[in-house]
């Protein structure tokens, strides 16, 4: 075996990347970079208690990480409400075309009316590349829980990108309804 240094080295090389690409798919870039370095922090500290491959112990610290830091704050959120605030029509106009090609505004609808956790299913999946059984040791539930909820992570998404948003079963209130009901 490598000398705890060599080992580091190499881990860090190996898996640095995805860990910040993880990171920023849930922070701002300055506390995804401070995510990703205190992932390896921790990392160093017990690097006898990593074992191949990597990649899924250290995105479930990132997760761990991201968690405790969304729970001091909701910093993130905030901006993105100031920005969309101070976003008009006319800064709509002036952006790109491609912006508004229907296609694309329809599937980021669809992914911005998925719930949080099933967007973490899909990316540790599809953007990350992870196998179900190393996506659930970072989830932190058993292998089949996580095809379970990733199942219906996929048939949410679907539902969404049709344009029907919910199940048949479980139709989603509107205000009209709501106000017909009281």
């Amino acid at each position: 075996m490598d000398d705890p240094e060599t080992r580091f080295t190499r881990l860090y090389d190996e898996n640095h990347r995805r860990v910040l690409a993880y990171a920023l798919t849930h922070a701002e870039p300055h506390t995804a970079e401070d995510i990703a370095g205190e992932t390896f922090l921790i990392a160093w500290r017990r690097l006898d208690d990593i074992r191949d491959p990597a990649l899924p112990w250290l995105l479930g610290v990132a997760r761990n990480l991201l968690h405790k830091q969304r729970d001091r704050g909701r910093r993130g959120r905030a901006l993105a409400d100031r920005i969309k605030a101070l976003a008009g029509p006319s800064d709509l106009a002036a952006w790109d075309a491609a912006e508004h090609v229907v296609a694309r505004e329809t599937a980021l609808e669809a992914i911005a009316a998925l719930p949080e956790r099933d967007l973490e299913l899909l990316t540790l999946v599809n953007w990350h590349g992870l196998d179900p059984r190393q996506a659930a040791k970072v989830v932190g539930c058993s292998v089949p829980a996580f095809a379970v909820r990733l199942h219906r992570a996929r048939r949410r998404l679907a539902r969404a990108l049709d344009g029907t948003g919910a199940a048949p079963d479980r139709p989603v209130p509107t205000p009209v309804a709501e106000e017909a009901a009281r």
